[in-house]
């Protein structure tokens, strides 16, 4: 009995390692290939590659400033993106990224460092066909787009609105002279109309016998 516990301590220290083995084993494979694109003054594009083979439903990233204790980390999840966005970042720094994936038993292993420095504001980018993939590009293209839309929208709308006020205002002109051309029309018909003569004793008058007058000689 006094070996009991050893043994139990030995059989439950065993499956741990099991246990951990296990998900060692399922976990997914480092990224590689990872770079950093499109750099400007305050952004970097970070992308990579994932192994074949293996589920992928998100990714971490830590960012960190090489002269700054502070750490960042990015984690998305329930994603096939293999592409990420680094805003707020300052210029004319060095930083240090690490990428992870992340599977259905847990996170990989971080790739491995990638240092890269941001440009100052004054730093511009020779214009290639490059940059019309960058996030940021197609955001503000995004944005005119929809500034013009609305422009477009606001002055269809005003047209119609100008077309209805003139078709009023041409119903309200053709009504008027409507009306006018009936008054017109009654006031002749008035005018010429003959007066009607009275009937009665005037014409009676006219007509009615003389009185006969019977001479008679003795």
């Amino acid at each position: 009995m006094a070996y009991l516990p050893i043994y139990l301590n030995s059989a439950i220290l065993v499956l741990f390692r099991c246990d951990i083995c296990l998900v060692g084993a399922n976990r997914p494979p480092a990224p590689v290939n990872v770079t950093v694109t499109q750099l400007k003054a305050n952004a970097a594009t970070v992308s990579w590659d994932v192994p074949e083979g293996d589920v992928i439903i998100g990714y971490t990233i830590s960012q960190q400033r090489q002269d700054g204790p502070m750490q960042r980390f990015i984690r998305e999840v329930n994603t096939t993106n293999r592409a990420c966005v680094l805003w707020d970042l300052d210029e004319d720094a060095d930083y240090i990224i690490q990428v992870q994936s992340i599977g259905l038993y847990g996170e990989s292993q971080a790739s491995k460092r990638i240092h890269f420095r941001t440009l100052k504001e004054t730093d511009r980018f020779p214009s290639n066909s490059s940059n019309q993939d960058d996030p940021t590009v197609q955001g503000i293209k995004y944005r005119q787009l929809q500034t013009g839309e609305m422009i477009i929208i606001v002055v269809v709308l005003i047209m119609w609105a100008a077309v209805i006020v003139l078709f009023c205002r041409q119903y309200d002109i053709i009504k008027d002279n409507d009306s006018n051309n009936n008054k017109e029309k009654a006031k002749p018909s008035s005018e010429h109309s003959t007066p009607e003569r009275p009937t009665g004793g005037l014409l009676r008058s006219k007509f009615q016998k003389a009185p006969s007058i019977n001479i008679i000689e003795v």
